[in-house]
């Protein structure tokens, strides 16, 4: 789950992190109420939305006075800022985040993300600060120092001093930072955060070192430890479809592409839009039904993938282990014909029962096309966009 960069510092500042004086504002008059509050000029005026690259696409700007905040708050809020993250559709920014201004010596970066290749949570700090992590890490890797965490010894003290080593830290600012960086892991771990990002990490001309920018993802799988984190979610920034699946449990992403995937675990489903794009198509969402594809798991999964116009055939891929072919046979057949499906459908169902799966696809008024395998079944469904 994503929520907003004030959100996120209001939990940051919880946990002791040093984040600038500020506040959210819905409306104009209140961002220049809290510009007024903040004990003087110039303070920041800044779009949220759940994207990054706000500030090359005109959602933050700096503010000198009351009247200038006016006049920036007046332009930014309501307007639809385009950003790399957001498509060329954009988001359209319904609140500010009203912030003090900070006198700025250094951009830096810090992040704390699971690291996959080692299975523990990893420290990310580097001088290149104000530049996308990815960016630095394709063309100087040798600016990201790592230190990757025992979760059961925890951050230790050399790590600490290591990074701030790294980025150049010295006198009052060295023990800044150390406060700085163990303030930031005790907020990733006991709020079950699946991503700490502050890009930038500033040091100011006072030797502070502060969030300038935060981002914060938590792991769905542990909100049910964090409802006060729950209340934070924003069903204004998330897609529609995405929002409906989650209420049947469905695992669902929305993408560009034109052709609809059922598909019953997560590892089956990116492997069979692997095989849509190898095939000549263009996958239109990731859906995971789980391991239960039953008639209704069917019919909602169809309800979701049916909802988004640029779907134009659907590849029900399903892998019956625990679960029988022909139950799931059974169940497609009956929920597309409740759902009244116009466009294409292949199906490929293998293991328990799958012959008698295909038999139930083949004497079904609705004409299935059926797939004997995974690479017949993509190119199937590729056929059939025409």
């Amino acid at each position: 789950m994503k929520i907003h960069e004030y959100q996120g510092k209001e939990i940051l500042r919880k946990f002791g992190v040093a984040v600038p004086k500020g506040k959210v504002a819905f409306t104009v008059d209140e961002a220049v109420e809290i510009a007024e509050s903040l004990g003087g000029y110039p303070v920041v005026v800044k779009a949220q939305i759940h994207a990054g690259g706000r500030g090359k696409g005109g959602g933050v700007k700096l503010a000198h006075s009351k009247d200038e905040v006016r006049q920036t708050a007046d332009k930014i809020l309501g307007m639809n800022l385009i950003t790399h993250q957001t498509g060329p559709e954009g988001k359209e920014v319904k609140r500010l985040l009203i912030e003090q201004g900070m006198d700025i010596e250094r951009e830096l970066y810090a992040g704390i993300v699971l690291d996959r290749a080692v299975s523990l949570d990893t420290f990310m700090v580097s001088t290149e600060g104000g530049v996308e992590i990815e960016k630095v890490a394709a063309e100087s890797p040798e600016k990201i120092v790592k230190a990757a965490v025992d979760p059961i010894a925890g951050l230790q003290p050399f790590q600490l001093r290591r990074m701030c080593y790294a980025l150049k830290f010295t006198g009052v600012q060295f023990k800044s930072g150390m406060k700085f960086l163990s303030a930031l892991y005790r907020a990733y771990k006991q709020s079950d955060a699946s991503l700490a990002e502050i890009n930038p990490l500033v040091v100011t001309k006072q030797g502070e070192v502060i969030a300038l920018d935060a981002k914060l993802n938590f792991d769905d799988n542990a909100l049910y430890r964090h409802p006060d984190i729950v209340e934070l979610r924003d069903l204004d920034e998330e897609e529609p479809s995405e929002i409906e699946a989650s209420k049947f449990n469905l695992n669902y992403i929305k993408l560009d592409g034109n052709v609809g995937c059922m598909v019953n675990g997560a590892g089956l489903a990116m492997a069979t839009m692997d095989i849509i794009k190898l095939a000549g198509g263009e996958p239109a969402n990731f859906l995971d039904v789980g391991g239960t594809a039953s008639a209704e798991t069917t019919a909602n999964g169809f309800k979701i993938i049916l909802s988004d116009p640029n779907v134009k055939a659907i590849l029900i891929n399903i892998f019956g282990g625990i679960v029988r072919c022909d139950r799931v046979a059974s169940g497609v057949v009956e929920a597309a014909a409740k759902m009244d499906v116009k466009i294409p459908i292949v199906v490929r169902l293998e293991g328990t029962n799958a012959e008698e799966a295909a038999d139930i696809l083949k004497s079904s008024p609705i004409k299935f096309a059926v797939a004997t395998d995974f690479k017949q079944a993509a190119e199937k469904v590729v056929e059939a966009l025409g």
